[in-house]
């Protein structure tokens, strides 16, 4: 079975190294609407798929082919086990591509917008 996640692109971070062995790591932030709540997905990219998303554009709807990762940690034998989940992409295709390249996105001015107040009840919120 293969996962897949859909949604329009709402970022894509730089690229990062870390420590000796040189690891790179990219994200693509996704954007997706649900009735009243906004959902972001962070899908990382990792060594040589850093540069697959380059042709990738802000706005641009598509769909990510992933992993899911799991991780176990422990700080010492008295500290609480924690779990971890990285979504990892290693393909993607473009299902619309009206929107602007990252250069473009970076180059804008910030756009001001006024916050909305909203309220919900206990039953509408997704956590």
């Amino acid at each position: 079975m293969k996962n897949i996640v859909e949604g329009v692109v709402h970022k894509i971070t730089e690229t990062k190294t870390f420590g000796q062995s040189g690891f790179k790591k990219r994200e693509v932030i996704l954007e997706q609407e649900f009735d009243k709540f906004t959902n972001y997905v962070p899908v990382e990219f990792v060594n040589d798929n850093c540069e697959s998303v380059d042709n990738l554009k802000i706005g641009s709807k598509i769909e990510i082919a992933y992993h899911l990762n799991g991780r176990k940690w422990q700080k010492d034998q008295q500290s609480d086990v924690r779990f971890f989940v990285n979504v990892r992409g290693y393909d993607y295709r473009i299902l619309d591509e009206s929107g602007a390249t990252l250069n473009e996105e970076l180059n804008e001015a910030p756009k001001q917008s006024q916050p909305q107040k909203v309220s919900y009840t206990d039953a509408e919120i997704p956590f």
